[in-house]
Formats: C-alpha cells, structure tokens, sequence
C-alpha cells in the first residue's frame, strides 16, 4: 500500500502582541503605614520647609509640621475617636486639611474626604453613608453657610462631634484650638500605643466619586493603596528634597492630597498652597513667591493660567516639572506648557480614585511628543489589559478598548457597597475604568475617550478626543469639547463646544471649512456653538453628561426613534 508523508505544519500566523503590560521595578512596595512613613520622614527633613499656606501666611517646617499633626492626632484621642471611627473633613485647600491627612492617620482613623462643592442632600447623603463619628469643617465657603447646611442635612445620629475651623463653633461643636488644647493633655506613649495598632493594609480614606448618575460611592483606600501611589508618582517626576510643589487642586480629590500632598512627603518636598480654591492669578504670584520648581493642574487650570492677561508679568523660570492630569491634555496645550511655562519635565499622569489613583505616567525624559500624545507608561507593580467591552477579551496593540487595572492600587472596595464593587471589579480584581484607550508596540497608552462619551454616527465610532485635538490647533481656539447629540437620521451627530481668544470673529462655517480635507467627513462637527465656560466639577473637570444635555436643549434635538 502506497503511504503518504504526514502534512507538515504551517508557520504560525504573526498576530499582534495583546495589550497587556506589567509595571516590574526593581523598587519594592513600601511596606509602611503613612503614620509611620510621615514620622519617620519629617525626622530625617525635619529642618526643611514642609508646607506653605500662601493664603493663611503659614510656613511649617518637616519638624514643626510633625509637632503639629501629633498635637492633633493626641487630640483625636482625647475626643474619644477609636481606631476605625470615620472623620470627615469639609474644607478647601487650607493647612489644617494636611494636618488632619497626616493625623487620622496615625491614629488610624479614616478621612472621609467631603467636596467643598456639595450642597445640602449630598452632604447628608455622605454623612449618613460613611456612618461618620465626626467632622471638621470650615464655617463657611464661598457665599455658602457650612454650620447652617450641617445643621439642616438631617446628620446622622453617629455624628457626635464636630469640629469648626478659625474657631467660629456653635453651641454643642468644637473648634480647632480646643482640638489641638486637648492634645496636649494626651501622654506621647498614647499615641505611639495606638500608631502600632495601624496596619498598612487598613483602610484610611474615602473619597466620593463624582456620582455623574445617582448618587457618590465611597471609594475605600488603604496606607498600602495611597502611600505607594505617591511615592511611584514622585519617582517619576524625580521629585527630590530641594523640589517645591504648587498645588492649586482640592485636597478633597486625590490630585491633591495623593499626587500633591504624598508625593512630596514622601520625597522630602515641600508642599505650597496658593489658595483655598484655583485663581490663575494665584498661581502665578505664588509659583514666583516661592520659586516653586513643579506645578500641579488639570488642563483647564494650565488653560486658565496661560491666557490670564497678566501671563507675562511673572517669572515662572524655576519650574521644570509638575502634572498634568483629571482629563485630557490637548496637544497645543501641552506644547504651551513646556515652552512658556519652562516645564520640560512635566509628566501626563492617568488614573481614577478607584486605582488610588495613578496607574499610567510619562517619564520626565520622555520624549515631548510622547507626553503629547500619550499617558505615558504603566507604574510600577501595577498590570493594565485592554480589552473588548463587549466580550471582555484582550485586543491586539493598536486596537481600542475598556482599560482594565489591577495590583496594589486597586481600592479595597466601595464603602459599604457590595453590590457596585462587585460591578466595578471583577473576581480576578480587574477593575473596570470605564475609558476608552490604546496601546502601542511599546506599551504606551492613549485615552481616547469615556465609552459613554463615545459618539456612534451612523455605526462609525467617534472619539471626542481626536477632534478635539484637531480644534486646538486652530489659532482662534482657546478650548473645545465635542460631544454627541441626537440625530433622526445617524442616531448621533457631532457637536462641537468652543470658546474662542478674545476678539476672535470665527463663525461655524469657517471652523467646519477649516475640518474639511483634514478630518474624515463624518468627524466633521454637524453642529458648532460658541460657549463662554463650560459646565465643571471642582476639580476643573468639564462635566460632558452635562454639556451634552444642554446642547442638546439648545438645539432643540430629540433622540432618534426606532420606525418599524
């Protein structure tokens, strides 16, 4: 019988790499609490400048801010807070927000970090949700009576303390001074007593989502989870004792008190305040003040500054790094930046409160275009996948999809809320971000939009992104934002939202006219409409749920319904 040699395998197929990566370095995980981990740095820096108050004519150094946040942790004592016992904190940027930071954590009680932004039902709802035992609070905060809000919220029956900062308490609350007196009657062997209970895997913070659909969840956050996420963002800004940190973002979200507050102390830097809430102007004064050598801001913030009519005046020589971060940064923008703002070093950061909440940054040394275009690459220990939203399968490089986190930064959960942690991360504790990206060969990443930002005209996918970087490069363009809106025939058009320079005469003809020929037909904005500011949180984020409801008001446009 005639035989027949057994077919030969075929070479495989060259797929794409999958858009995994992993954050390896060779810099272990600190292993500390922040109580510990503050000790023992404001000893070793206890002669440099910690911390500056512009704005409140404050200066501390390492050794003094140490006293003062043991004076204050003594007092939690002596006011009957127990470990575990959840403290809010209601205040704009001021120093006593980064005393109480330093302080509940070394008695291991958890900040519950409230927005200065909220009005009454919020500031109830997060009272009653997190159980609080107490909160410190400023009396009042542009134009709004904080003692009177408080006392309408309907606080919830565990909410036995309240303390009022610049000592202006009503009758059954407590104020600053009275917290900082009773310290003084609490032995330092306390309070070491009760800073070695602290584990760093214990829970110290909660921070509230922005809860754009019902209402906030507490994202739940360890030592572990914040404390390393400082220190990794430091590294990449390089960081170093000598550096001085502008910090015009709330402490209330983690921009501030996690990429300002503990990358600083972690490296020995100092942290400088311009203001309770953002001013350009502020900032400007403040960062020439100080010789300020970083600078933090959302692009909207970076936007302000540059276009403020008094840019000109100021020396802004001694910056060379900083973040940029919250949402993304238009080319043009961050071009700007490196060049009149002299921050070759700047670095582009990506994360969200759940993740602690860094997980992607660009390197100082990376190239301009790079932190242009990208958010950089993963951080160290941390392991990022993209994958289809649909089927949950990772993509090839190249391909957009959901970004996907785990590893320490991964939050111990939504506050007493199994049910949205369960929804939010998964049973390999993949946690769901929700935004849109891209990975390249080389394991860096682009953001390309929210998926319920997503524009689908007529099935083609559109993200804002890339048209709104296109806008920016028009001279007349100060800042856009493209969002869909109804349409009868596609499901969705593009609109776009821009604000123009000043004296700027563009028309909506001559800004498509400018799109044609340079963008795909189908990215081309159906509708233009001028804008004067747009709807933001107080974290300089532009609020695009919002903006999108409101175009599609204006234009009068109702969402496509299905023919038989």
């Amino acid at each position: 019988m005639a035989t027949t040699a057994p077919p030969q395998p075929s070479a495989p197929a060259r797929t794409a790499a999958p858009s995994y990566v992993h954050g390896a370095s060779s810099t272990p995980l600190l292993g500390v609490g922040i109580g510990d981990f503050f000790v023992e740095a404001a000893r070793t820096h206890r002669d440099r400048e910690a911390l500056v108050s512009r704005h409140q004519g404050r200066r501390f150094s390492y050794g003094e801010l140490l006293d003062e946040v043991d004076r204050v942790a003594r007092g939690l004592i002596a006011f009957g807070f127990a470990k575990g016992d959840r403290v809010g904190i209601w205040a704009p940027n001021r120093w006593e927000w980064v005393v109480m930071q330093f302080a509940t954590a070394r008695v291991g009680v958890i900040l519950v970090n409230i927005n200065p932004a909220y009005r009454t039902s919020e500031l109830g709802y997060a009272l009653r949700q997190s159980g609080l035992s107490g909160l410190v609070t400023s009396p009042a905060f542009k134009g709004s009576d904080y003692l009177d809000m408080i006392a309408a919220c309907d606080p919830p029956d565990s909410l036995r303390t309240v303390i009022v900062l610049d000592d202006a308490a009503r009758p059954g609350q407590r104020t600053w001074s009275e917290l900082e007196q009773a310290g003084d009657g609490v032995a330092a062997a306390e309070l070491d007593e009760r800073a070695a209970q602290c584990d760093p895997d214990d829970a110290i913070n909660i921070q509230y989502t922005s809860g754009t659909t019902g209402f906030p969840k507490g994202a739940t956050l360890s030592h572990h989870n914040i404390l390393n996420n400082g220190h990794f963002i430091a590294e990449r800004m390089g960081l170093t004792p000598e550096d001085r940190l502008c910090i015009p973002v709330p402490f209330y979200h983690c921009f501030g008190m996690v990429l300002g507050n503990l990358a600083c102390v972690t490296h020995g830097a100092c942290m400088v305040i311009p203001g309770e809430a953002f001013d350009p102007l502020a900032v400007l004064e403040t960062v020439q003040a100080e010789r300020c050598t970083a600078l933090h801001g959302v692009p909207t913030m970076f936007i302000a500054e540059l276009d403020h009519p008094r840019f000109a005046e100021f020396d802004l020589g001694t910056l060379r790094t900083g973040i940029m971060a919250g949402s993304p940064c238009p080319v043009e923008v961050m071009r700007k930046v490196v060049e009149r703002m002299h921050m070759a070093e700047v670095t582009i950061c990506y994360g969200m409160t759940e993740t602690s909440p860094v997980s992607f940054q660009s390197r100082s040394d990376d190239s301009v275009e790079r932190r242009c275009t990208t958010v950089g690459q993963v951080h160290d220990h941390v392991e990022v996948k993209i994958v289809d939203p649909t089927s949950g399968r990772t993509v090839p490089r190249g391909e957009p999809g959901e970004f996907c986190t785990r590893g320490y930064c991964v939050m111990l959960g939504y506050w007493d809320n199994p049910e949205a942690t369960a929804g939010a991360i998964d049973q390999a504790r993949w946690m769901h971000t929700g935004d849109l990206a891209v990975m390249d060969d080389e394991g860096y990443v682009n953001i390309v939009g929210r998926i319920k930002d997503m524009v689908i005209r007529g099935g083609e996918n559109v993200y804002p992104r890339e048209i709104e970087e296109f806008l920016h490069t028009h001279p007349d363009v100060v800042e856009a934002q493209v969002v869909g809106v109804p349409d009868v025939r596609y499901g969705e058009e593009v609109c776009a939202c821009v604000r123009l320079r000043g004296g700027a005469a563009l028309d909506a003809e001559a800004l498509r006219a400018f799109c044609h020929g340079q963008i795909a037909h189908y990215k081309v904005p159906r509708y233009v409409v001028f804008v004067d500011e747009f709807p933001m949180t107080v974290t300089g984020k532009v609020q695009k749920f919002i903006l999108r409801d409101r175009m599609s008001k204006q234009l009068g446009l109702q969402p496509a319904v299905p023919t038989a």
